[in-house]
């Protein structure tokens, strides 16, 4: 197993465990709401910490096919790793902190205080570009070491 997919699978087991965490969290919210509903950021963490582990085994299988040296596939799996990891972060702390319920509404909250419009733009823009170019990397990798072979 190469050092890619082994960080593929760590972050696919750290990923499932953090969406059963915080699956717990979200009943909690659930059950001890007058309205009967977690708070939104709970729910977001919950759900895609599970959908980032489930896609975090796909770049690893990807990566196993690559025909690129450690350093590429390594990149081209860490940096989107690195991005899910940073999502679910910002969706825990919203959570915990419950300072909106849309990170993208201006201004932008971050608990008492704000973020740069201009960061959050630049930040989403990279994260897109990251994440994309990353699995396009790894699928690319794939398509020419076993369809194109």
């Amino acid at each position: 197993m190469g050092l890619a997919e082994k960080w593929c699978l760590l972050a696919a087991g750290s990923y499932l465990l953090i969406g059963m965490l915080t699956g717990a969290w979200k009943y909690h919210g659930i059950r001890t709401s007058p309205e009967h509903k977690a708070h939104t950021y709970v729910s977001l963490a919950h759900q895609a910490s599970l959908a980032y582990a489930f896609a975090s085994v796909v770049l690893g299988q990807l990566a196993r096919y690559s025909p690129y040296s450690e350093s590429t596939t390594m990149w081209a799996a860490c940096v989107p790793l690195a991005y899910f990891g940073l999502a679910i972060v910002s969706y825990v702390i919203h959570g915990v902190l419950k300072d909106t319920h849309n990170q993208f509404a201006e201004p932008h909250r971050l608990g008492k205080g704000t973020v740069s419009p201009v960061s959050t733009r630049l930040f989403m823009w990279s994260l897109g570009l990251g994440e994309i170019g990353g699995a396009s990397v790894l699928l690319w990798g794939f398509v020419q070491s076993q369809l194109l072979a």
